[in-house]
């Protein structure tokens, strides 16, 4: 199935005051495949022949034949949230183009950077750049997204 890696801050809680514009996100990655795309179809009824038969996908002038999915890899790009920002993190806002193809045993490495940090009314809000990087280097679905993040409380001090 190839390698996975992150996953490891999944379940832990990231407060706000843990954070820095300039932060890099732990990457997240998977070598992708005929076995990833049939899962994933299985899951979002997805069975489309140009992700899963190479002459149609050739037919629709893929020339390396059955490509996966760009939904897949805006999964991908929710994983990488998830696992650096934990289950109680508020996934406010995720977007990306798609800007090459996912062909059969690419390595797809997703990153993020953050860019921004703000707090508005009670919402303590990070901004993400993403992208998901093939094997080559080439940027095949750039992104951003808005987490909402806990605050960890001011402790306030006892009054003499």
């Amino acid at each position: 199935m190839g390698e996975t890696t992150g996953g490891e801050g999944v379940g832990a809680r990231l407060c706000f005051e843990d954070v820095s514009v300039g932060d890099e996100l732990p990457a997240w990655s998977r070598e992708t495949g005929l076995v990833n795309w049939n899962r994933f179809a299985a899951v979002n009824d997805e069975f489309y022949d140009v992700h899963m038969d190479d002459s149609a996908a050739r037919a629709a002038e893929n020339p390396q034949g059955a490509f996966g999915m760009g939904m897949m890899r805006f999964s991908y790009l929710h994983n990488l949230l998830r696992s650096w920002a934990g289950e109680d993190a508020d996934i406010r806002e995720l977007g990306c183009r798609y800007r090459a193809v996912n062909q059969k045993g690419d390595v797809l490495r997703v990153t993020g950077r953050v860019t921004g940090m703000r707090i508005e009314g009670d919402d303590h809000l990070v901004d993400i750049a993403l992208d998901v990087i093939n094997q080559d280097g080439e940027s095949t679905t750039p992104g951003h997204a808005i987490v909402a993040l806990a605050s960890r409380p001011t402790r306030r001090r006892p009054v003499t």
